[in-house]
């Protein structure tokens, strides 16, 4: 892997949600060495407005997903691909996003965003109840769980400012900055003690990178350039990363492939349009897609 210095640059961020009207389609999805082939889509979420972000349980047949309600708040709910249930989490006047399980499976944690302009990072319990606050010092956009003890974070930044990356130790605080002008997307990669983002070198030029946090020295690579204004994806369980481009979805093996390869559709390839966010179950069996509502 190639290693990447990083330039600090002055971009403006955004400190803002989008409020696009979009839908979660759920399909199957069979990785083989040389491909992957996806069928089977279906609407799972079907609500007119926002709705958006969705992560797998990591034991259960359950996909978590924020959802808009008619006053524009965002809740949480749950769609269990077993029985075709839909639920919700929360109902709360604060607005949360990002839904993740936590490493011991005892709760969802989120972005909570309130009406005051804090963007903390909080979890509910899973059966329901009232949130515990985990970072309240950062306006957090996105974040991502690498242990039981450390998180990743995407913080805003403030006054024109780049966002920044940040790794954060919980039980001493302590805060490091590992990289600016970041995108959304943050996912531990599969097999490694390392956690993947977008880095954001140049108007044009995007990287998937690679932290390891636990080592001291070159712990920063280049995986792959993504495809044109390309920050969202996703990795399968045998190490392949999913992501798309404008109406297509791709995928690559950062193991062997240079360059990106199309995802077979057998079927619904008409209802990907507008596609971002993207998320693998933990078994390698479904793929979550957002699309715009059409």
């Amino acid at each position: 892997m190639k290693r990447l210095i990083f330039v600090p640059l002055v971009l403006v961020s955004i400190a803002c949600w989008s409020q696009t009207a979009t839908e979660i389609l759920l399909f199957d999805l069979q990785s083989k060495k040389d491909n992957i082939t996806i069928s089977n889509p279906k609407n799972i979420t079907n609500h007119k407005g926002y709705d958006n972000q969705p992560s797998f349980h990591q034991g259960k047949p359950l996909i978590y997903y924020s959802s808009f309600d008619d006053q524009g708040r965002s809740d949480i709910k749950y769609y269990n691909y077993k029985t075709g249930e839909t639920k919700s989490l929360t109902v709360t006047p604060d607005r949360e996003y990002s839904p993740k399980l936590t490493p011991d499976g005892q709760y969802i944690s989120c972005v909570i965003q309130r009406d005051d302009g804090a963007q903390d990072v909080g979890k509910y319990p899973v059966e329901g109840g009232p949130p515990l606050t985990i970072v309240d010092n950062q306006i957090v956009g996105y974040f991502l769980w690498t242990d039981n003890s450390h998180l990743a974070l995407f913080v805003l930044g403030k006054d024109s400012r780049p966002s920044t990356l940040h790794y954060l130790r919980l039980p001493t605080k302590k805060d490091t900055v590992i990289a600016e002008n970041i995108g959304r997307s943050l996912h531990l990669v599969p097999h490694e003690d390392a956690f993947s983002f977008v880095h954001k070198v140049t108007d044009s030029k995007w990287f998937i990178m690679k932290f390891y946090p636990r080592k001291k020295k070159g712990s920063l690579y280049v995986i792959a350039e993504t495809p044109p204004h390309q920050e969202d994806l996703c990795w399968t369980s045998d190490g392949k990363i999913i992501t798309s481009s404008e109406d297509r979805i791709l995928w690559m093996d950062p193991a062997k492939d240079k360059k990106w390869n199309e995802v077979q559709i057998e079927n619904g390839a008409e209802l990907l349009k507008g596609v971002t966010r993207l998320a693998v179950d933990a078994e390698g069996k479904k793929l979550a897609v957002v699309i715009a509502e059409q």
